[in-house]
């Protein structure tokens, strides 16, 4: 079975999530956007972490990716695309007053169509720019489960008005590469409540059936 398990960490309260196989023990972390031994404490005391996966490079979730990677021994990875925030980390950090960090060490880079394998489950990871050039969102098709990173909220849709933000690419990256997943498939974001991909296409008043299409209103 997998199991998901939440830590709302940071300043900007967000989500932080370990997701992992019930019959092996492996787990992954998903965007570690700090306090670290309160994530560690997720693992406890049925799980280990075996790898570290950020959906894009925002301060708000991969300031705790190098500690973790540290404590763990767990590689850490990213798009490509987002390596600049990676690199930029310490001077956005101690900007907006998250304290010192490091900027983590990248292992490998995500790709589009990669497959993350968590014990007997498997992930595909879908490139979703908009919110960030490398933004990515991660598909587990047989247990009918995403995480959607800040490319979708319940009732919201990612910003795009930071650094390498683009309305039309996050409109795109949601009605057709998210959408048809599946109305069933329930989504897991990075801030906030998840819900499902069917309610947000219904309801969702940016992306939903009824918005309006092109720009946000």
């Amino acid at each position: 079975m997998l199991v998901v398990r939440q830590a709302v960490v940071g300043p900007f309260a967000e989500n932080t999530w370990l997701v992992a196989d019930s019959g092996t023990g492996d787990a992954v972390v998903i965007d570690p956007g700090g306090e670290a031994t309160r994530v560690l404490g997720l693992a406890q005391p049925d799980f280990r972490i075996v790898r570290i996966l950020a959906t894009h490079g925002h301060v708000d979730h991969i300031f705790g990716a190098e500690e973790l990677r540290r404590r763990t021994g767990a590689p850490f990875q990213i798009h490509a695309g987002d390596e600049p925030f990676v690199r930029a980390l310490p001077g956005q950090a101690a900007g907006l007053g998250f304290g010192p960090a490091r900027s983590p060490e990248v292992s490998a880079f995500l790709a589009d169509g990669d497959a993350i394998r968590v014990g007997g489950h498997e992930a595909r990871v879908i490139h979703t720019p908009g919110h960030s050039p490398g933004g990515v969102s991660l598909h587990f098709p047989a247990d009918r489960l995403l995480f959607a990173g800040d490319t979708l909220f319940a009732g919201s849709v990612g910003r795009t008005d930071l650094p390498g933000g683009n309305a039309t690419e996050l409109l795109g990256s949601i009605r057709e590469r998210l959408f048809p997943l599946g109305d069933d498939v329930r989504f897991f974001p990075g801030h906030g409540p998840g819900g499902t991909l069917g309610e947000e296409r219904r309801r969702n008043p940016y992306v939903g059936d009824d918005a309006p299409r092109g720009r946000f209103p």
